[in-house]
């Protein structure tokens, strides 16, 4: 569907412009939709910010999530318009806001799965770069072109994707780089042809989605708490998830049917 409108408080509705949501139940695709190129601006920074952080609430059933961009180009970054209007008095809140945005994708409690298609550049491949896996179209051109512009940002976030070395080539260069020429560094998933894009995305959601939703969430808490820690504190961290998930009934389920050589038959919950 082009919107979504959800309850989110007394008298207060949540209407989106700029993201159009397919729910199908464990798997939802978010489309990024603001032509021509899926530039994103503040009024698109809150609808990202308020769809991540709301996921149990907006999508009740989902499992992962699919994020792709609508048109030719996944999205060509951070719109210039707001980049010339840039001074040193309105730049901390508006940096807040974009952090923010990156910092729900990264949060959201489910796995995301960017599929990416034409340009994905400085906000673009820091959205790309939250997100847990990458699918890219042969068409996919990825980049930080920051310095070319006047500005700073995306770095630590292509730094998920590439080596630290890579990353400085692209960033002082102000290039792009085929998805073809970044799948061998390990950050890119999958390169297809352009017309397989979303059903290699789907069909990698779809396999994350035959787990136990519960168990998911936990994996996603578990990974972006380990990512940051050394090898000993990860592993630690790690024991801590499985102690509290040992408790839940997917848990049980899932170590039986291990042991009974069955499918899992998983609760909803």
């Amino acid at each position: 569907m082009s919107e979504m409108t959800a309850d989110a408080g007394v008298g207060e509705r949540l209407d989106f412009r700029y993201l159009k949501i397919d729910d199908r139940g464990p798997i939802a695709i978010v489309s990024l939709d603001r032509p021509p190129v899926n530039a994103v601006d503040a009024e698109m920074c809150h609808e990202i910010r308020a769809l991540f952080s709301r996921v149990d609430e907006l999508l009740p059933e989902v499992r992962v999530v699919v994020l792709r961009g609508e048109g030719a180009h996944f999205c060509a970054g951070h719109d210039f318009k707001e980049f010339a209007s840039l001074t040193p008095q309105n730049s901390p809140g508006r940096q807040q806001l974009v952090r923010e945005t990156f910092a729900a994708v990264y949060d959201c409690p489910v796995p995301i799965i960017a599929a990416v298609q034409g340009i994905a550049v400085g906000t673009g491949v820091a959205l790309a770069a939250c997100c847990d896996s990458i699918v890219c179209a042969e068409s996919a051109r990825l980049g930080v072109p920051e310095v070319g512009v006047g500005v700073m940002g995306g770095a630590r976030h292509m730094r998920r994707l590439v080596p630290e070395h890579v990353m400085r080539t692209l960033y002082f260069t102000a290039d792009h780089a085929s998805a073809a020429d970044l799948l061998p560094y390990g950050g890119i998933h999958e390169v297809v042809p352009d017309e397989q894009l979303m059903h290699a995305a789907l069909a990698l959601a779809e396999r994350m989605a035959t787990h136990s939703r519960a168990v998911l969430r936990h994996a996603k808490e578990s990974l972006n708490t380990i990512e940051v820690m050394d090898l000993k504190s990860g592993y630690e961290a790690e024991q801590r998830v499985t102690t509290r998930l040992s408790a839940h009934p997917d848990s049980h389920e899932a170590r039986n049917a291990a042991l009974e050589r069955r499918t899992p038959e998983y609760s909803h919950s």
